[in-house]
């Protein structure tokens, strides 16, 4: 990670515990097509509605004839309906709070508009230089795309950007943009893993010098 000039942010599951709203949201438009819910026993679909972004995911749950019908559904739902769901990662504040005037900051996550609306819930949106979701972009990750339009924002090159991410689909976005890549929490994957923000902090602060 030399040069580091820039460091962007997954959401789910590196800024947020966020599986249990993921799946509410998700119950919730199966349910008014009549499809059992995904739980959390159900690892491999339960990873799948907390990683992939909401076209990808329902395409995968539904048949093909509901996908028009739930897709207009899920744009119609108001997300802070599901936010009590979601619960900040320990030391996620202090984090950001000691990085702001270190490095610009950005999100690059699958989500789409419920991103804005769930940082200005916890008041975290005043950390973040820009934000790209999947709405912003052609391709969801593991396609670089929203990684490269974040790096554009922050008018800085991919290869002196950090993405953090908690999932193959982030490592994979990282790796096609030719951007450093960190592994955040207890399954990370990657090079560099860590474990907490603490974690993340110190090593952040370490490679400014400051």
């Amino acid at each position: 990670m030399k040069n580091l000039k820039a460091v962007i942010f997954d959401c789910d599951g590196v800024m947020f515990e966020s599986r249990s709203a993921n799946l509410a949201f998700y119950n919730k438009i199966l349910a008014r097509f009549a499809y059992p819910p995904v739980t959390l026993d159900d690892q491999e679909r339960a990873h799948f509605c907390h990683t992939a972004s909401s076209p990808v995911v329902l395409k995968g749950l539904l048949h093909p004839e509901h996908l028009e019908g739930a897709l207009a559904y899920a744009a119609q739902l108001d997300y802070r309906e599901f936010i009590p769901w979601m619960t900040p990662e320990s030391g996620l504040r202090t984090l950001l709070a000691g990085l702001k005037d270190v490095y610009p900051l950005a999100v690059a996550t699958n989500r789409g508009g419920s991103i804005e609306t769930i940082l200005s819930h916890f008041q975290l949106l005043e950390y973040f230089s820009t934000i790209v979701t999947s709405a912003d972009v052609a391709r969801p990750k593991p396609a670089p795309d929203m990684l490269l339009l974040a790096a554009e924002k922050l008018a800085v090159a991919p290869e002196d950007c950090l993405f953090i991410g908690d999932s193959e689909l982030d490592m994979a976005a990282a790796h096609a943009a030719n951007m450093n890549f960190a592994g955040y929490g207890p399954l990370a994957v990657g090079e560099v893993r860590v474990g907490s923000h603490q974690e993340l902090l110190e090593l952040l602060l370490t490679k400014s010098g400051v």
